[in-house]
């Protein structure tokens, strides 16, 4: 996970296959590559549909890209917010936390920027009630 300007880093040191982009902006993947798929999600906050409907799709791709085995990056422009709150959401997904505060504090382990916003944080509760 991380920024935008991340992307080509891990696409050529971690041998990425599949890049979920969070960025409503995006036009095309911050680094076009003919062997990495490419899915937009995007994330934003005038998006035609739910916030947490939204990052339930983006969680999904990213565990489902997870359970096949594949090597999955995901980014939003700062690898932040967003970036983070599906951070967050994919290690609740897969078990790997019991709650959303846990699964924060994971995740900002991992990459210390994180700062997922209220309404992010709240959109992950609504996804994950009991958490």
């Amino acid at each position: 996970m991380g920024a935008a300007a991340d992307l080509e880093a891990m696409v050529k040191n971690e041998g990425i296959e599949i890049v979920v982009d969070l960025r409503g902006e995006a036009t095309e993947s911050a680094y076009p590559n003919p062997g990495v798929q490419w899915i937009q999600i995007p994330l934003t906050d005038q998006s035609s549909i739910p916030q947490e409907e939204a990052f339930r799709t983006a969680i999904q791709a990213v565990t489902d890209a997870y359970q096949q085995n594949k090597k999955v990056a995901f980014h939003c422009g700062g690898g932040k917010g967003r970036t983070g709150t599906v951070a967050a959401g994919t290690l609740l997904a897969l078990g790997a936390c019991r709650t959303v505060d846990e699964a924060e504090a994971i995740a900002k382990g991992i990459r210390s920027v994180i700062d997922m916003k209220p309404a992010q944080k709240e959109s992950l509760m609504k996804l994950y009630p009991n958490r």
